[in-house]
C-alpha cells in the first residue's frame, strides 16, 4: 500500500483530516506550552498553515486579533466553520503561501506556523533551505520589533520521547543555526476505539504505523511535538 499523499489529503479530504487532528493533544498541553514561551493575551497573532483550525480555535479566544492563513482553501473552509461556531469576531482568514504573505509589514506580535514548514522540506527537495529561509524572512517582515516566531513540528508519532523523523533532522538543525530555541511537549492522540485509531492513523500516517497501533492496541497514540521560537 503506498504512503498517504498529503497534497491529496489537504486538497480533497479536509473533513477526514479534521477527524484525526481533533483527537490530538487530548490532555491540553499545547496552549500552556505556547503561553510559557510568549503570553498570547492581547497579542495580534498571524498563524500560517492553519489547516482545519487545530491551533486556531485555541488561539482565537486568547489573542486580540488572529489572521489565519493556509494554502488550501478546503482546509480553511473547515477552519472557518469551526471559528464561526465560536461566536468570536476577532479573526479573518485568507489563502496564502508561507513565502508570500498578503500582509503589510509590522502588523503582528506573534507569527506561528504549525506542522507546515516541514512540507517545504519534503516537497522542495534540494532547495528547501532557500525556501524555508524565504518563509522565515516573510515572518520577520510582518512582525513588530520585539515579536516572536513560533514553529511547531513533529518529533515522533508513536514515540513517548522525542524521535525526530530522519528526513526532518537537517531542517531542525537549520533552525538551531538560525538562532531558534526549542522545547517539546507530548500531544498524544486519544481515539474513541481501536478501530477508529487504526482507520485514522492509516489515513494520514500509513499502514506501518497503523499496524503498530493494532498490534499494541493503542487507543492513545503517543505523539511528541517540538516547539521552536525566535524572539526578534
Amino acid at each position: 500500500m503506498p504512503d498517504p499523499d498529503h497534497k491529496e489529503i489537504y486538497a480533497r479530504h479536509a473533513e477526514r483530516y479534521e477527524q484525526l487532528v481533533s483527537r490530538e493533544d487530548y490532555q491540553g498541553n499545547l496552549l500552556p506550552a505556547l503561553e510559557r514561551i510568549r503570553p498570547l493575551a492581547g497579542m495580534d497573532v498571524v498563524e500560517l498553515g492553519v489547516g482545519t483550525g487545530r491551533l486556531t480555535c485555541m488561539l482565537a479566544p486568547v489573542a486580540r486579533t488572529l489572521c489565519a492563513l493556509d494554502a488550501s482553501r478546503p482546509m480553511l473552509e473547515v477552519a472557518v466553520a469551526r471559528l464561526e461556531k465560536s461566536g468570536l469576531r476577532n479573526w479573518h482568514v485568507a489563502v496564502a503561501d508561507h513565502r508570500s504573505l498578503p500582509l503589510a509589514g509590522r502588523v503582528a506580535d506573534v507569527v506561528l506556523a504549525g506542522w507546515s514548514l516541514c512540507y517545504l522540506v519534503a516537497w522542495e527537495e534540494g532547495s528547501w533551505p532557500d525556501q524555508v529561509g524565504r518563509a522565515l524572512a516573510e515572518m520577520k517582515r510582518v512582525l513588530r520589533p520585539g515579536g516572536t516566531i513560533v514553529l511547531l513540528e513533529t518529533l515522533g508519532t508513536g514515540h513517548e520521547t522525542p524521535h525526530p523523523p530522519d528526513a526532518l533532522v537537517p531542517y531542525y538543525a537549520f533552525l538551531e543555526g538560525q538562532g531558534f530555541s526549542s522545547t517539546w511537549v507530548r500531544t498524544d492522540y486519544a481515539f474513541a476505539s481501536l478501530a477508529e485509531a487504526a482507520l485514522l492513523t492509516r489515513f494520514f500516517f500509513g499502514q506501518a504505523l497503523a499496524g503498530q497501533v493494532v498490534d499494541r492496541k493503542w487507543i492513545v497514540l503517543p505523539e511528541c511535538t517540538g516547539i521552536w521560537w525566535l524572539d526578534l
